[in-house]
């Protein structure tokens, strides 16, 4: 693809500082830029750095100092790379219509310009909006609703009653609506609860690799509009994920947990069942969220304590070896004394 960098400016709304005639091929980072690439740079010191790159163009701060290359002036310097970027990625290979090789169960809906790829499974009574993918290797099970213009790639397994809404993207591997982890212990073994529920997934929600998703003993597991899941996430049953949270890679959640909208779930966070975390708290890598979060929290460590509360902790922590030689001398200074006395 070849663009310009006037063509450019008017897409992501900016203004242009040099030659706005120079053609574009490509887009890369500052670091591997050649000739016919666009850049970006968030700040004066990566502008400078930019400015030495081999690209033959910046998408630069709305004001700052000048560069010998041609600027494209912008608000928000890394969303507009974002949306170049967008214009520069490879379509995807995406099969038009049922390739002959599906399997295909009694009464499916489909909207138009669907494509379903080579060895999929699509059971009974399912439902398929217009526009939406699926890959090979998927299985979608009965009763199954998916929206419009939806993405399921290659092995992606939707289990009975599940219901995508519109422009939702689940990666390979993901598993939706498996049985809760239920069970009671009688008479000395573990009993087994049926999971008769399902899973509910809002529109513009995207899904990374490997997630697992249980539904519901009841009613429904529940994931949020705008939400974005990373890889290697557990939800369990009838938990219930707000709008446009973020959920990074490893977090697990226990079952019956009310998150809140925007919501963040830093990487190998935990969190106990039937607890609430209020709407904008923010969870810190590692921490382990054992009781109720209020609106706009900031927690971190393995007891899910303020921020601040455990950033002094792990302070004193570290000051544990000078503390400990000094109460050593404080009782050898002590013994001294009693000995004197005596």
């Amino acid at each position: 693809m070849q663009t310009t960098v006037g063509q450019l400016a008017e897409l992501i709304q900016g203004s242009v500082e040099g030659d706005a005639n120079i053609p574009i091929l490509g887009i890369s980072s500052i670091e591997d830029a050649r000739d016919g690439d666009i850049t970006y740079a968030e700040n004066e010191k990566l502008l400078s750095s930019a400015g030495r790159s081999q690209a033959s163009a910046v998408i630069a701060p709305a004001s700052g100092q000048s560069s010998d290359k041609p600027l494209i002036r912008v608000k928000n310097p890394r969303f507009a790379f974002a949306q170049v970027l967008r214009i520069f990625a490879p379509e995807p290979k995406v099969y038009k219509g049922i390739h002959p090789s599906a399997i295909l169960g009694e009464n499916l809906t489909q909207g138009e310009n669907i494509s379903i790829h080579s060895l999929a499974h699509i059971g009974d009574n399912v439902k398929i909006g217009a526009n939406s993918v699926i890959y090979p290797f998927a299985y979608i099970g009965d009763d199954v609703v998916i929206g419009e213009n939806c993405v399921i790639y290659p092995h992606v397994v939707l289990h009975n009653n599940t219901e995508i809404g519109d422009s939702v993207v689940i990666h390979s591997g993901s598993v939706l609506g498996t049985d809760g982890f239920g069970y009671m212990f009688i008479e000395n073994r573990h009993y087994k609860i049926p999971q008769i529920g399902r899973v509910i997934i809002e529109n513009d929600v995207e899904i990374g690799a490997n997630v697992t998703i249980d539904r519901a003993r009841t009613g429904s597991t529940t994931i949020g509009a705008g939400t974005k899941i990373d890889n290697q996430v557990h939800i369990g049953h009838n938990v219930s994920v707000g709008r446009n949270c973020v959920i990074v890679a490893q977090v697990g959640v226990s079952g019956s947990v009310d998150i809140g909208d925007g919501v963040i779930l830093a990487g190998q966070v935990g969190v106990k069942d039937h607890v609430t975390i209020g709407d904008g708290t923010i969870v810190c890598a590692q921490a382990a969220v054992i009781s109720d979060l209020p609106k706009g929290s900031f927690v971190s460590g393995p007891y899910g304590r303020a921020h601040q509360s455990e950033l002094r902790a792990k302070a004193l922590q570290m000051k544990l070896p000078e503390i400990f030689d000094h109460v050593k001398d404080l009782e050898r200074r002590l013994a001294e004394l009693e000995k004197g006395k005596s």
